[in-house]
């Protein structure tokens, strides 16, 4: 079995190779090729934390695995280290056996923004220029930092409960060369591209303050009962997700299904707009939402990518399993 510790992901794991890797599997997921297991999440009753499994397998890839992990709220203040923890094991399909365990908190917060830059990539207009951020922790400067790269944006703007925090987005704006600006909600309607990634359970945004032919990506709803827009935006928008089951059952999707707004199959694959069995946006007016709900086949396809790079680059660990 071959290890890669967390300490090498950073020197091998690019934010092209993680766009590569999760656009490929979405292909994959939307021709049948590739399917998620059930997601199993638990509040362990113990540091407050939640933790799960997330899994698939990928035929088109052959990789086979699971991510374990999850979220020990106290870790920083307790322990100084992040509270995302996770692991991602890799068997080979063939046999069975083990194949790799990987690190698993980076290569989270790369796909995670792969993610939604895949969605960007294909969905938001061709001339989009303004892109808004609502959320500025660890995450959105991952998020802001992918997507900048699928559009000649020439500014960003940001909101966030806690305003205190809004410099992280300012310093990835000032990386590319780009002017920064705090808006209130309402000043949202300035952007093009939007990205939600907070940990809210109440609805942050709401339909009026989209403008038509906006490209949303809501990243931060992936637990039942967690909410980061009115869920009428959805009714007004076209929903693009990862996984259909995931989007109307833990994604954002599930309050406006709920609402009887929207129906299950009103939501389309990304994976399917990527392969071209979807036309995608429709019209330069049209707006666009992708719900990112987080699948266990991005992270099995980001860590069989690690994997491959560091056998390559002499950096993979092998133990006698």
């Amino acid at each position: 079995m071959l290890i890669v510790p967390e300490r090498e992901i950073a020197d091998l794991m690019t934010r092209e190779a993680a766009f590569a890797a999760v656009e490929k599997v979405f292909a994959a997921m939307a021709s049948g090729d590739a399917y998620n297991f059930p997601v199993v999440r638990e509040a362990i009753g113990h540091e407050d934390a939640l933790y799960g499994f997330k899994g698939g397998f990928d035929r088109a890839g052959l990789t086979l695995g699971l991510k374990a992990g999850g979220y020990w709220p106290n870790n920083l203040d307790k322990r100084g280290i992040i509270n995302h923890q996770s692991t991602v094991f890799l068997f080979d399909p063939d046999t069975g056996k083990a194949k790799a365990m990987v690190g698993g908190n980076l290569l989270t917060a790369l796909r995670t923004a792969a993610a939604s830059s895949v969605s960007i990539r294909h969905l938001a207009r061709k001339d989009a220029k303004v892109i808004g951020m609502i959320g500025a922790g660890h995450q959105a400067k991952f998020q802001l930092r992918a997507a900048l790269e699928q559009r000649d944006f020439d500014k960003v703007i940001g909101w966030n409960l806690h305003p205190d925090m809004l410099p992280n987005l300012e310093e990835v704006a000032a990386e590319a060369g780009l002017p920064f600006e705090a808006v209130e909600l309402d000043g949202m309607q300035e952007a093009d591209v939007m990205i939600s990634i907070t940990s809210s359970f109440d609805a942050i945004l709401s339909a009026g303050q989209v403008a038509p032919g906006t490209h949303i990506a809501c990243m931060g709803t992936d637990t039942k009962g967690k909410q980061e827009v009115d869920p009428q935006l959805l009714a007004k928008a076209t929903v693009f997700t990862d996984e259909v089951a995931q989007s109307v059952s833990i994604g954002e999707a599930q309050h406006a299904v709920a609402q009887g707004l929207i129906a299950e199959g009103d939501i389309a694959q990304l994976g399917a707009v990527i392969n071209g069995s979807h036309k995608g946006r429709a019209s330069d007016e049209e707006i666009t939402l992708f719900d990112g709900t987080g699948v266990g086949l991005q992270d099995l396809a980001v860590a069989n990518a690690v994997v491959e790079l560091a056998v390559e680059k002499g950096i993979a660990i092998e133990v006698d399993f």
